[in-house]
């Protein structure tokens, strides 16, 4: 399959490999800063080819596994009103809340529905007029514009019972945050080539010029992430510290601008809690005031309720770089897919899932 086969080439992987020993001559941590990345890197075991100075450390970029706990309950609380169609990505369906999930919540009755597409979700509420149909809206910037058209048709259809649960993220802020993180290892970045298709690069240059950190624009095959790793080690052995873009066949540098624009007409920066981090300030997206009658939390009327996440999960040190899944005492015992205690056990994209899946 064209832009495919060619990027899992064996005789491709074996000679970047090669030409990653012949660089590397002290240790390093890279840090890949996307799911799919991390499930790519777990599922063609990267690591073991790589040299013993190479660390690879695996960041929070799985939508799912960094959505906080007060989202989910607050989805769960809208999900147990009989006036009210949850519609959600099937990954999130067994995400923990503070007492239950989405899944357990099904199982007892709650209309909770598992679309392929927010656009699905239009179509629930325009056959249900009836009822008030929520979309759990979830992720980066690059599915941030997908939320934002199935709002603007919902407009369009002049649909007044369709609204989204937002949680949404943006990249740069939560590298500026582990980059300055006193803890921090991390000596290079993997940026997520398919945000980067939207947003573009700026952002990033200006990370690497203030903390000296190449960041390498990177695919998903096993030849995209081991370029990314070989121009990053190219950079921090010859001491230069810039944006590089490995992966041009997908990523303009200025990115997406019709993507922008939806984004920049319908969201605008907040403050985001980081399931297991904490809060960044301005590194979530919400809806603004002009879509308010699109947004969940007008509609509905959310009360302070106290939340928690299981104190035996590391997700949080592990998304920072600062530990591995190998580091959990509960990791493949008393966590695992089928009996999750954090949400990075749960979607296929969170680094527990993979190590499990695929190295356990």
């Amino acid at each position: 399959m064209k832009y495919v086969d060619e990027y899992r080439d064996n005789d491709q992987v074996q000679a970047l490999v090669r030409a990653i020993r012949k660089v590397t001559t002290q240790p390093w941590h890279i840090m890949e800063i996307c799911g799919g990345q991390t499930h790519a890197i777990a599922r063609y075991r990267l690591e073991e080819m790589l040299p013993e100075q190479v660390r690879l450390l695996h960041g929070p970029g799985c939508p799912v596994c960094v959505t906080p706990v007060t989202l989910i309950d607050q989805a769960l609380e809208l999900a147990k009103r009989s006036d009210v169609i949850l519609a959600s990505f099937g990954d999130m369906m067994r995400v923990p809340g503070t007492n239950e999930d989405l899944l357990q919540a099904k199982a007892r009755g709650a209309d909770i529905r598992m679309l392929y597409s927010p656009l699905d979700a239009v179509r629930l509420a325009e056959t249900n007029p009836g009822k008030e149909v929520v979309f759990f809206a979830i992720g980066f910037e690059t599915t941030a514009p997908v939320h934002m058209m199935a709002l603007k048709e919902a407009q369009r259809k002049k649909l007044s019972n369709f609204s989204l649960l937002t949680s949404l993220f943006t990249v740069p802020p939560v590298i500026d945050a582990i980059l300055s993180d006193p803890e921090s290892k991390v000596d290079g970045f993997l940026t997520a080539g398919h945000v980067c298709a939207i947003t573009g690069n700026s952002a990033y240059h200006q990370l690497a010029e203030k903390y000296n950190t190449p960041m390498v624009v990177t695919g998903f095959e096993p030849v995209d992430l081991l370029l990314g790793i070989y121009r990053c080690l190219l950079q921090l052995e010859n001491g230069s510290y810039f944006v590089e873009n490995a992966y041009r066949r997908a990523v303009p540098e200025e990115g997406n601008p019709a993507a922008r624009t939806l984004m920049d007409e319908t969201l605008e920066p907040c403050d985001q809690e980081w399931r297991g981090i904490g809060v960044i300030p301005g590194s979530g997206l919400q809806l603004k005031k002009t879509y308010a009658n699109y947004s969940s939390r007008e509609k509905f009327q959310f009360l302070p309720k106290e939340t928690k996440i299981s104190s035996e999960c590391i997700a949080g040190d592990i998304m920072r770089g600062v530990k591995q899944p190998s580091d959990c005492p509960f990791f493949g015992k008393a966590c695992s897919p089928e009996h999750p205690v954090g949400a990075p056990m749960v979607s296929s994209e969170g680094v527990c899932a993979a190590y499990y899946k695929y190295r356990k």
